[in-house]
């Protein structure tokens, strides 16, 4: 018999390219049929069978606060009755940038865009215009959006401009993106020793969630912050995963760190489509209607979407919120490893606050390469036998997990007891 989400699968690929609208969501990492929602609430998403699982995606990384939140779905219902939208300025988006500046530190002034992709691509195209300089720092394994310019894999030297990794993507936009190795103080060194007149911006993930969970080194950290300083070049924290995620003041408080710029998303808007870039105010001045670099948008600071991500940001500030939920996510991640080491299974994971990573390797890889290194067929039976057994983890061993404020004590250790038995089949 054939299940709700073949059927919707198999009508979603005649008018929609591979079925989907965003690559991940197609399961061909993992294989099988991707699952269409229909439901979440709390921890709990139900999919088009009806079928409910823990959610261990969150959206992506927005829900921090779980599945339809009653705080959260009253805003935006409030909101919807006055209108969706007027491309033109609302008090809910001078409240929201004062929130944001008043959370973030190293925020002078922001900018409200519609996604994490368009929150880069303005930041980058702001260090360019600010600097004068042309040349953007990347590292392999850090994803940044969709824009030409950051879909460019590695070249074949460590001083070497990248290729595009996608097609559409001129060569020579390419050329200004020059990749370097995650967590390598040294080569970034090299770099600016050899091109640091030329390097407009250093644009990292400070908390890498794109290649699965990688955690910077201290020195990288330090050292990405010297060398930008020294140059002149604008260091860019990617927190569109990492943002309000990790801590409440995002990665950059939690390691001490203060970018030049940073950009957002995910929890920024509660579940609806927003992001935000900011930074230093002699850098955000530059951009139009004050200075030359031109930036805009019809839909950016969406009274529904400024409703929820107010409320989310408020619900957040809690006391006590991010411990705990750094606790619950610590707790998946080490049941999960003790129930493997029980079975002999080479398998470990780490998290920062309530992001989290899964390896079927002996110990959590630091870079792109140990990340590869990992065993991918192993982490596709994973997934599917926690599929079956009601648990909903990312499609892929290259993404990180979330956990959420609504996931249970009980839930976590339903979710490792399921693990468990999984692991003990892989003797």
């Amino acid at each position: 018999m054939t299940s709700r989400n073949e059927e919707l699968f198999a009508r979603a690929q005649k008018h929609i390219p591979g079925g989907v609208n965003s690559p991940v969501r197609a399961f061909r990492s993992v294989g099988g049929t991707p699952l269409f929602f229909q439901k979440g609430a709390g921890s709990q998403v139900q999919d088009a069978d009806g079928k409910w699982y823990t959610d261990y995606v969150g959206s992506w990384g927005p829900m921090i606060l779980g599945h339809a939140h009653p705080e959260v779905i009253a805003a935006v219902q409030a909101a919807v009755v006055d209108g969706l939208s007027f491309g033109a300025p609302t008090e809910k988006e001078v409240e929201i940038a004062d929130l944001l500046c008043a959370m973030v530190p190293s925020l002078d002034m922001v900018r409200l865009v519609s996604s994490g992709t368009e929150a880069t691509m303005s930041a980058i195209r702001l260090a360019r215009g600010f600097t004068g300089r042309d040349i953007l720092v990347k590292f392999e394994g850090c994803y940044h959006g969709h824009a030409d310019h950051l879909l460019v894999k590695a070249g074949s030297g460590l001083l070497t401009f990248g290729n595009p990794s996608s097609g559409g993507v001129p060569a020579g936009t390419a050329e200004t993106t020059m990749v370097l190795t995650y967590n390598d103080p040294q080569g970034l060194a090299e770099a600016f020793k050899a091109h640091g007149d030329k390097i407009a911006a250093v644009i990292v993930e400070p908390v890498v969630g794109n290649m699965n969970l990688i955690a910077p080194t201290p020195e990288f950290l330090k050292a990405m912050r010297d060398l930008t300083a020294q140059y002149g070049a604008v260091l860019i924290f990617d927190e569109v995963m990492t943002g309000f995620r990790v801590g409440l003041k995002s990665a950059q408080g939690l390691f001490g760190i203060t970018p030049d710029l940073s950009t957002f998303g995910k929890v920024v808007g509660g579940g609806m489509p927003m992001g935000a870039f900011g930074g230093r105010r002699e850098i955000m001045e530059k951009i139009a209607p004050l200075g030359p670099v031109y930036q805009a948008g019809t839909l950016s600071g969406n009274p529904i979407a400024t409703a929820a991500g107010l409320a989310t940001l408020k619900l957040i500030q809690a006391p006590g919120f991010h411990e705990t939920l750094t606790a619950k996510t610590k707790a998946l991640c080490d049941g999960l490893v003790a129930a493997a080491q029980k079975h002999g299974v080479a398998f470990s994971a780490q998290n920062v606050g309530g992001m989290f990573g899964l390896y079927f390797a002996e110990r959590c890889p630091g870079t792109y390469d140990e990340v590869l290194a990992c065993d991918k067929d192993a982490f596709n039976r994973f997934f599917h036998a926690m599929i079956d057994a009601g648990h909903y983890f990312a499609p892929s061993a290259f993404e990180a997990g979330f956990v959420s404020a609504a996931h249970s004590d009980v839930e976590i250790a339903a979710t490792v007891a399921a693990a468990d038995a999984w692991f003990a089949t892989q003797r």
